[in-house]
């Protein structure tokens, strides 16, 4: 297979200085899978209009992230009975930016995603120090305030890790981040998943403006699919849970993975 880092280092950079005015923090997402054996096909194609985001030199950055639920997996299960208004709480450390941040993801029921997020010392890939002292106020009054849960109620559930790809277009109207080297780690029962071939490609754009990647996509002849990584996650490493709705969702990535 082509090399990924040789391949990125075709793109223009972009710095996390110059991508402030594409947060998109209230967007539309659109989502793909693929085999990794596409990806440098797809990367080829996306040169002339994307950047690629740099930083300290690194074009495929590493994130560590821990998923909180309820003990009844409140926001698992909402999302699996798909209800349109749904949250993820989770606690992200950008590894090489050594920045950490407690995030809100909210969608609502006219499928936008709206995300806030505060800075936090530190991160435990097992989530269970996260709040103590005297950041737990802080956190406490920030999850009371944005989010329909509290954090007396939440507990760290699942961890995932994996390397992203970060594209923005030349117009800077959208981002695209591409997840590989899938990890998930069962918080309370040990159980681990690995999906090394697996990508995630996630386009998020603020509104149904043209795309690049869209066409590229439909080039390829690649559907979107509907994916959260914390309910794959989820669903692949607590026996006994509710999946019937992801089902075909992972035997499609199953197949995908052995093509």
């Amino acid at each position: 297979m082509t090399d990924l880092p040789a391949i990125l280092q075709q793109f223009d950079p972009i710095s996390l200085e110059e991508m402030e005015s594409v947060k998109l923090m209230n967007r539309i997402d659109t989502k793909f899978v693929v085999n990794l054996n596409q990806l440098p096909a797809i990367l080829e194609k996306a040169q002339e209009a994307y950047f690629v985001q740099e930083t300290a030199g690194i074009r495929l950055a590493t994130y560590d992230t821990v998923y909180y639920d309820t003990d009844d997996l409140d926001m698992y299960i909402r999302h699996h009975n798909r209800q349109l208004v749904r949250q993820k709480i989770r606690v992200r450390q950008y590894v090489e930016s050594d920045l950490t941040f407690l995030e809100i993801k909210r969608k609502n029921n006219r499928g936008r995603t709206k995300k806030k997020r505060i800075a936090i010392a530190g991160f435990n890939p097992k989530g269970d120090d996260i709040g103590k002292g005297k950041e737990e106020v802080k956190i406490a009054d920030f999850i009371e305030k944005k989010s329909r849960y509290t954090w007396d109620i939440i507990s760290p559930h699942l961890r995932t890790a994996f390397r992203r790809i970060t594209l923005v277009n030349k117009q800077k109207t959208e981002r695209l981040t591409i997840d590989l080297n899938l990890e998930w780690t069962n918080l309370l029962n040990g159980a681990k998943v690995m999906f090394p071939n697996l990508v995630v490609v996630e386009l998020k754009r603020d509104g149904n403006v043209a795309s690049p990647m869209l066409q590229i996509m439909n080039d390829e002849r690649i559907k979107p699919l509907k994916i959260s990584k914390y309910c794959i996650g989820t669903a692949l490493t607590t026996p006994n849970v509710k999946q019937n709705r992801f089902k075909a969702k992972i035997h499609r990535i199953a197949k995908l993975l052995n093509s």
